[in-house]
């Protein structure tokens, strides 16, 4: 019996006022989540029955590729992450319990997972396996934002396959792959695969699922047949235009002229004709110099790709003397390594002299300077892809999925006899889906000006019953009767029974977006009619009182 006279649903007039996601606002407003604390936040009644709809999806889809549900500890002992190396990480909460022992709170269960496999599996014929689990995890995250997109405390589902070799590891992850398509169609949310960055997960290669929406986090790179976060996408550079070649580099008077946009506008030059300088000192190299087009921004994940090496940006006082002043460095006549973007092209180009107050004409990679190459920009919108001009759009990560192949599996002792009998290391993936995620999601993508709207998969509930009329009336008689049919039906219902006037009981169906909307007041008295609206398309109409729930459970099977 989900009755709002007695159902906890506090919903406000207002968004917080430090709410920027639409998420963030309606959420709170719609009386689905409260917060707690910094990147803390209760679920309330209404905001979990969506998490439970999203995480069944979730379930059903993962027991239908043949993963084995299993539940595994949020505290976990040290020494795991100790011999994997992830000890100690900036965003990890530890601790350490009564006789002093450290102890981690888990925000990913590689270590553990791979720590019960490495007891179990002993031949070829366990393999393969996979396994996963939905857990609390918790993540020091240094900027909570986003209401419960950027939290320290969520739920995550975490699933891992365990094969034989790479082959049986590219079987388990196309599993995952057709699994998450068909978990977020279900869910209803807009989204793109793409290729993506190991980061802190290691392994050789990975994707990331992404729902485009402005309150993203990530940004994502599309053309006709590509899609990549800008993390790891690379492009074709639009061309640009070189002044004339000249002979050898001269010397130019620029006082006071420090950034590309100075420069460019004082010498007459487009910002892609200057090479820009990004020193930076490398994990045991020291310092490099990067050069890129002036129109053109370094990304620092490809940068440490590209090194193979933990980089950071050098400061002054460790380039300065080596190669010159701040605003004025460039590749001529230095002793350092260079690095030069994949997007430079042949031709003179202006760059720092090296000296205060002084810039080049005609620097020409090759002949000037030697380097190496790499691909270390950020892509822009206009760059092409196989002819296609990409776009780049701002989206929420909702899912990733790893080839961690023995990045665990090595050091936690996890492996096998094969049929020869010579023992090899277990191949390992991981695949994790944020539910919150998907929920915050659906709430950005489909949201209009008078509140959410569920795809009707993962809503609260499947209609919203507003009775107009007070206790012991006609219509209040009706009403009830309605909401009996309306749940042996089996469609979950929302019942609002409560003495308000109908501008609220709108106004708060319209917040909580259900699917269906049916009302029952004065008029269905007198008429024998049931008023029913759809959220989503804001189709209505009425239909006869006999037969309403049928009706509307029609309607409702009818969505897409």
């Amino acid at each position: 019996m989900t009755r709002l006279s007695n159902y906890l649903l506090p919903t406000e007039k207002q968004a917080p006022a430090d709410a920027e996601a639409t998420s963030h606002k309606l959420m709170v407003r719609a009386g689905l989540v409260r917060q707690l604390g910094a990147g803390l936040w209760t679920w309330l009644p209404g905001g979990w029955k969506v998490h439970r709809k999203v995480e069944q999806i979730i379930r059903e889809e993962l027991d239908a590729i043949g993963a084995q549900e299993m539940s595994m500890p949020v505290m976990n002992p040290a020494e795991l992450w100790q011999k994997t190396g992830r000890y100690g990480l900036s965003e990890q909460f530890t601790l350490a319990d009564r006789r002093g022992a450290p102890m981690v709170l888990a925000m990913t269960h590689e270590e553990p997972v791979t720590f019960h496999v490495a007891q179990y599996v002993r031949s070829y014929r366990d393999l393969p396996l996979i396994l996963y689990h939905l857990q609390t995890k918790e993540r020091d995250e240094p900027r909570p934002r986003a209401g419960v997109l950027r939290t320290r405390e969520f739920v995550m589902k975490d699933s891992y396959s365990f094969d034989r070799d790479a082959e049986g590891l590219e079987r388990s992850y196309q599993l995952h792959v057709s699994a998450y398509d068909r978990i977020f169609d279900r869910s209803g949310l807009e989204w793109y695969r793409v290729e993506s960055d190991v980061g802190m997960m290691g392994g050789s290669g990975a994707h990331e699922y992404m729902a485009p929406c402005p309150a993203g986090e990530n940004e994502v790179a599309l053309a006709p047949g590509y899609a990549a976060n800008v993390e790891v996408a690379s492009a074709q550079a639009a061309s640009v235009q070189l002044p004339p070649a000249l002979e050898a580099p001269q010397q130019v008077h620029t006082p006071g002229l420090t950034t590309v946009a100075d420069v460019s506008e004082a010498l007459g030059v487009s910002p892609g004709a200057l090479l820009k300088a990004y020193p930076v000192m490398v994990s045991g190299r020291g310092l490099v110099l990067v050069m890129l087009r002036g129109d053109h921004h370094v990304n620092d994940i490809k940068l440490a790709n590209a090194l193979a090496a933990e980089a950071r940006p050098a400061r002054p006082d460790e380039f300065e003397e080596v190669i010159g002043p701040a605003g004025f460095i460039g590749p001529f006549g230095v002793d350092v390594p260079i690095l030069l973007d994949d997007a430079v092209a042949a031709g003179g180009y202006v760059t720092g002299a090296n000296e205060p107050d002084r810039h080049l004409r005609g620097v020409q990679p090759g002949r000037d300077f030697a380097f190496e190459r790499a691909d270390v920009r950020r892509v822009e919108a206009g760059d092409t892809v196989n002819g296609h001009s990409i776009r780049i759009e701002a989206a929420i990560e909702v899912g990733n999925i790893f080839k961690l192949g023995t990045r665990y599996t090595e050091p936690l002792g996890a492996t096998y006899l094969d049929e020869q009998g010579r023992q090899q290391p277990v191949v390992m993936g991981s695949y994790g889906i944020g539910p919150a995620r998907i929920v915050a999601a659906a709430v950005e993508q489909y949201a209009d000006e008078r509140g959410i709207s569920w795809p009707k998969s993962i809503a609260p509930f499947d209609v919203h019953l507003v009775s107009i009329g007070k206790a012991n009336t006609p219509e209040r008689e009706l009403a009830e009767s309605v909401y009996a049919e309306l749940r042996e039906s089996g469609l979950d219902v929302i019942y609002d029974d409560r003495d308000g006037g109908p501008g609220q009981k709108f106004a708060d169906a319209e917040l909580l977006g259900c699917p269906v909307r049916c009302t029952v007041g004065r008029r269905t008295a007198e008429s024998g009619e049931v008023e029913t609206q759809t959220r989503r398309g804001r189709e209505a109409g009425s239909v006869p009182l006999d037969g309403a729930a049928k009706a509307a459970a029609d309607l409702w099977r009818s969505l897409p």
